[in-house]
């Protein structure tokens, strides 16, 4: 255990701090601040795309709209609609990040890490656009007629550097093994365990099964899934946590003042600026937005890439959009109601994590806002793993093009390695598996943040592409992985 600590810390010191924020600031600077000069453009290009379809819907036949459906079931082929991908994304995003990562980051770093991770998302913005840019405009399709996308894409193609493409590739199997499946699914035991005293032995066996029955259905059931579990359940958790937040109302300026100012005190051994930079407030808060929004990883422009009839620089705003409501918008309502019920009411030494979260929405709303937030967290939590399985295949499937393995075996060693990893989660304890996820998600940022630096002249900025919504990729056509 002391040694994966320690790891965590050598991949979490200063260096990949400043490697995170500088990538953001960078893009930011590149962007004009368009996150927020331009706020607006993005929304309306995102979230406001669910308000058109409902209006056009309201028009269509439901015989005409009946066939629609079926026909894009019949044609999917193995591809998502934008609306799809961005909730195959937010799926991924929105998980135990949202509330057990949030209460952790507050019981290890102090208030002041929710400032760090309003940071993270602000400049995360813009690099998630970035790499969802390159990763559409570098995409492929296999022979079977797959998108093939992500980071080893623009690696090999951008970077002419196959080898750093598998790598990450290899580092991004690992991730979902651990963060994407071993993580979310032992939330969902310990939730279902602390709720309604369910075993662990019932609650693995039954969650592997559910696994196995969306993936078996492919990318087109992933995303059917994700498409309709999304919405309301993060609809119902930003219902309860409001409540929670007005019935603290009195405690919110208060708790604005503790963020604030505890963001920057003098911390850490050293002083100065690594001492600063290595103060427990910003090393947890930022190191948990990203565990939160992914942004820098580069699985967003994985999860992206099978969008169509989209630009990069449309799907590239939709990345934006999951970065701000992740983190902005989940993480900050999970903090605000923990420091809210801990001024009025204190908090019991000894919890931590999701019993954390249930505990304080339980002090305020009693047993219904305990089971609401648990609900949530299942909810988030099982997206998650049908969402991170989509993004470890993708890079496992572009590992086996350079390793010559049959990619149809793979599916089936890689599916049912990932369901080994959702059964054991449930039943193991994840402490160091935590630590590893962590340790994973640096080591995948390190290439990822290197290749946006040197591709960053083949970013194509909102700024030019508003004036054009169909310009398309410099690469020109579905060509084929050979």
């Amino acid at each position: 255990m002391s040694v994966i600590q320690a790891l965590h810390r050598m991949v979490w010191g200063p260096w990949t701090l400043v490697l995170f924020l500088g990538t953001g600031i960078w893009f930011t600077v590149c962007s004009g601040g368009f996150q927020i000069r331009c706020w607006k453009c993005w929304l309306g290009a995102t979230v406001g795309q669910f308000r058109n379809r409902k209006a056009d819907e309201k028009m269509v036949s439901p015989v005409d709209a009946f066939r629609r459906k079926r026909y894009a079931e019949q044609t999917a082929g193995g591809r998502m609609t934008q609306i799809q991908s961005a909730c195959t994304a937010l799926a991924a995003t929105v998980g135990t990040g949202n509330i057990v990562g949030v209460a952790t980051a507050l019981t290890v770093g102090g208030p002041g890490a929710v400032f760090w991770m309003w940071v993270s998302a602000a400049v995360g913005m813009m690099t998630a656009y970035a790499e969802t840019c390159l990763g559409l405009k570098y995409r492929r399709q296999t022979k079977e007629g797959h998108w093939l996308c992500g980071p080893m894409l623009y690696m090999e193609l951008g970077l002419r550097s196959r080898t750093l493409g598998v790598f990450y590739a290899g580092l991004a199997v690992l991730a979902s093994m651990g963060m994407g499946a071993m993580v979310q699914a032992n939330s969902i035991c310990a939730a279902l365990k602390d709720m309604a005293a369910v075993p662990a032995m019932a609650v693995a066996l039954v969650l592997t099964a559910l696994v196995a029955m969306i993936l078996i259905g492919g990318t087109d059931r992933i995303a059917r899934v994700t498409e309709r579990l999304m919405p309301p359940a993060a609809g119902i958790y930003l219902t309860v946590s409001l409540l929670v937040i007005l019935s603290c109302w009195s405690s919110v300026p208060c708790v604005l003042w503790d963020i604030l100012s505890d963001a920057f005190a003098p911390e850490s051994a050293g002083g100065g600026l690594v001492g600063f930079l290595m103060s427990r407030s910003i090393r947890y808060g930022l190191s948990r937005g990203v565990f939160s929004n992914e942004a820098g990883l580069g699985t967003l422009a994985i999860l992206h890439g099978s969008a169509e009839e989209t630009t990069p620089e449309q799907q590239g705003m939709w990345a934006m959009f999951e970065v701000f409501f992740d983190t902005i918008v989940l993480c900050t309502l999970t903090a605000f109601v923990i420091l809210c019920v801990e001024r009025q009411m204190g908090i019991p030494a000894g919890i931590d994590g999701a019993q954390l979260a249930a505990w304080c929405f339980a002090g305020r709303l009693g047993r219904p806002g305990e089971i609401l937030v648990s609900a949530a967290l299942i909810v988030f939590a099982f997206a998650t793993i049908i969402a991170w399985y989509y993004t470890g295949w993708q890079a496992a499937w572009y590992v086996t093009q350079h390793l010559l393995i049959s990619c149809q075996q793979l599916v089936w060693y890689y599916r049912l390695l990932y369901l080994g990893a959702v059964y054991f989660g449930c039943i193991c304890r994840l402490d160091p598996v935590w630590l590893l996820a962590d340790f994973c998600n640096g080591l995948m940022a390190c290439p990822n943040l290197l290749a946006l630096w040197l591709l960053s002249p083949k970013v194509d900025w909102v700024n030019d592409a508003a004036r054009s919504t169909t310009k398309k990729s410099e690469i020109d056509g579905p060509a084929r992985m050979q």
